[in-house]
């Protein structure tokens, strides 16, 4: 069996990705891919991994696991996904680290599947948007832990990407950027079911679009689209840009910073380490970035 697991991070999809994939799961079912859905199988994973403590599980363990997530014997993949797979909210950052929990987390996630293929999917974003987005999911105490433990500026992806697969060296990860899925989202939805891109799916590829478009520019858009199908990739991608220029909702391209002392400079400078960070994530062995 593949499992494809959709591991983070905290703020980005929100899991969008998953109810994307579940309004195409009749078509992921005929090709053998089934997407649970989540109430179906984060307690009990939870649950089980707590009881393991990282040992790997038996096979018995393996097949009930396998039974609980899926209904037919015909699938032979299996998308999941938790936005906690690396720690909760308010672990995300500490001691200094960006989830320092993540090696252990996924090792033992990875250790409930040991005689299957796994494969690790994660979405990433700018710390400048990522630190004060969890900062609002926080109650003002682990609020104030979480912005006292670390300097943003000594926070970076490729370390907790590195980190992960030295704990999962086997365990492939596909990664991408969140400022990027307005116009990579459909590329994000094949990887992660393990479709070419001869085998489209058909719903839910505007989906981040339309939380971040003007209700007229979505009509328009699809308008749009049906009059004139895009001719590859490529060509989607600039009438995507297009119209989310020209109908963005106010606010929704632009992120305001609401943490108190941080400056346009520190946001610059996160912003650079930012670009650098996903150059050296696209060096990691076994690590696949998906860019626009």
């Amino acid at each position: 069996m593949k499992i494809a697991i959709h591991i983070g991070a905290h703020c980005t999809d929100d899991d969008l990705l998953t109810k994307s994939l579940l309004k195409n799961a009749g078509q992921l079912f005929q090709q053998g891919i089934a997407v649970p859905g989540p109430t179906r199988y984060r307690g009990l994973l939870g649950q089980i991994m707590v009881k393991l403590k990282g040992s790997v599980a038996s096979a018995d363990t393996q097949d009930m696991l396998i039974d609980e997530l899926i209904d037919s014997k015909e699938a032979d993949r299996i998308i999941l996904g938790h936005e906690h797979s690396m720690g909760v909210h308010h672990r995300a950052i500490e001691g200094g680290r960006l989830y320092p929990l993540a090696s252990r987390n996924t090792s033992w996630m990875r250790n409930l599947f040991p005689d299957h293929d796994v494969s690790y999917f994660m979405g990433i974003s700018n710390i400048a948007n990522f630190m004060p987005d969890l900062a609002a999911r926080l109650d003002d105490e682990k609020r104030e832990l979480m912005l006292g433990s670390a300097d943003p500026r000594d926070l970076f992806w490729a370390d907790v990407i590195e980190n992960i697969r030295e704990a999962n060296p086997e365990t492939p990860i596909t990664v991408w950027c969140n400022e990027d899925t307005p116009l990579i989202w459909p590329d994000v939805m094949q990887a992660i079911a393990g479709l070419d891109s001869e085998n489209k799916l058909e719903r839910g590829s505007l989906d981040i679009l339309e939380r971040i478009t003007k209700p007229e520019g979505m009509t328009r858009l699809r308008t749009y689209l049906r009059e004139n199908p895009f001719q590859n990739e490529v060509h989607r991608r600039r009438i995507l840009a297009a119209f989310l220029d020209k109908f963005a909702k106010d606010g929704a391209v632009e992120h305001e910073i609401g943490l108190s002392g941080w400056t346009q400079d520190l946001v610059d400078e996160l912003t650079e380490n930012y670009e650098s960070d996903i150059k050296d994530i696209a060096k990691i062995p076994g690590v696949t970035v998906l860019t626009p």
